[in-house]
């Protein structure tokens, strides 16, 4: 854990790394490693060319280059890297895609999130007879 220049907590999973489990952070997050589970940051999420996620994630900016395999769900800007691989959903206010990104699933975009604190994981339901 580091801070920027602004003062803001930066989170490192580094390169090798393979974390099992959700992550929950207030400030940015960089992935290198592995993490096998969801993250949820009021911040942004930077994952590296080599970071694998394999699970949700939900932030307030993103920055992929690397590889995604379930829904993103990010409050203002989405970047794919033009090395990144994304299978899964992507719900956005705005979403930027270098040429060379891979992507493969739904996207929702506009002022589909008005605040990260608002998002909640969906409730599931149960058929009644």
């Amino acid at each position: 854990m580091k801070k920027d220049d602004n003062g803001t907590v930066i989170n490192m999973i580094g390169v090798g790394t393979i974390i099992t489990g959700d992550v929950n952070s207030n400030g940015d997050l960089r992935i290198d490693g592995t993490l096998k589970g969801s993250v949820t940051t009021e911040g942004k999420v930077v994952l590296g060319k080599n970071g694998v996620i394999e699970g949700d994630v939900v932030c307030n900016n993103a920055d992929i280059a690397g590889e995604i395999k379930a829904k993103i769900t990010v409050s203002q800007l989405l970047t794919l890297k033009s090395t990144a691989k994304l299978k899964g959903d992507i719900i956005t206010n705005k979403l930027s895609i270098e040429p060379g990104a891979v992507f493969s699933g739904s996207c929702s975009m506009g002022a589909v999130i008005k605040d990260i604190k608002d998002v909640q994981r969906p409730e599931k339901k149960e058929k009644s007879a």
